[in-house]
C-alpha cells in the first residue's frame, strides 16, 4: 500500500497563497452598485446628485436628459450643482439589408454616440467621456409602423447611453477625493 502523492496539494496551495496575498493588498476596491457600494454611500450619493445635465438638443437629446436626471439624482435638478454635465450627440441610420425585389430596406440601425463632459463649478479638472450604442429595428412598407419602431430604438439608444454616462462619471467621481 502506498501513500498519496502530495504534489497536487502543494500545486493548489502554490496557487491559492499567492491569490490570497494579492487579495489582502486591494483593500481600496469597491463596487459601484449594490448594498454599501458607492451609490449607496450617503457622501457619495451626494456627488452624484450634485451633477446637473444641461440641455441636450432634438429628441433623443430629451429622452436622455430625463434618463440621466433620474439616475444621477431621481428627482430632476439638484439644489446645489457642483458639476454640470454638458453632452454632444451623434447620430446616424444604417440599413445594411435591401430587399431586391422591393427596394426597400427590410431593417435598419440607429448608432448614437455622445460625447460629454463632466465640468466642475470649482477649479478641478474636467473629465471627458465618449460612448456609443446601436439599436436595431424591423422595417416594413408600412411608414406609421417603421416611424414608431425607429422612435422605440431612439428610446433603447438613450436608456443604455444613460447607464453608459452614469456608470462613467460614477466612477470619475468615486476617484475624486
Amino acid at each position: 500500500m502506498s501513500l498519496p502523492d502530495p504534489r497536487p496539494v502543494l500545486v493548489r496551495l502554490g496557487l491559492l497563497l499567492p491569490l490570497l496575498w494579492l487579495g489582502g493588498c486591494i483593500e481600496e476596491v469597491r463596487p459601484l452598485y449594490g448594498s454599501g457600494s458607492f451609490l449607496a454611500n450617503g457622501a457619495q450619493a451626494e456627488k452624484m446628485q450634485s451633477v446637473a445635465v444641461d440641455e441636450i438638443s432634438g429628441r433623443l437629446g430629451h429622452y436622455l436628459g430625463d434618463n440621466l436626471k433620474l439616475d444621477l439624482n431621481g428627482t430632476g435638478e439638484p439644489t446645489d450643482p457642483k458639476y454640470h454635465l454638458v453632452i454632444t450627440l451623434t447620430e446616424s441610420t444604417e440599413t445594411p439589408l435591401i430587399d431586391t425585389v422591393e427596394g426597400l430596406a427590410t431593417s435598419a440601425t440607429i448608432v448614437t454616440t455622445a460625447r460629454f463632459r463632466l465640468v466642475p463649478t470649482a477649479n478641478e479638472k474636467v473629465f471627458v467621456g465618449k460612448a456609443y450604442v446601436a439599436a436595431s429595428y424591423d422595417r416594413n412598407i408600412n411608414r406609421f409602423t417603421n416611424v414608431r419602431a425607429a422612435r422605440d430604438a431612439e428610446i433603447r439608444d438613450a436608456r443604455r447611453l444613460a447607464d453608459e454616462i452614469t456608470t462613467q462619471v460614477a466612477a470619475e467621481l468615486a476617484s475624486r477625493n
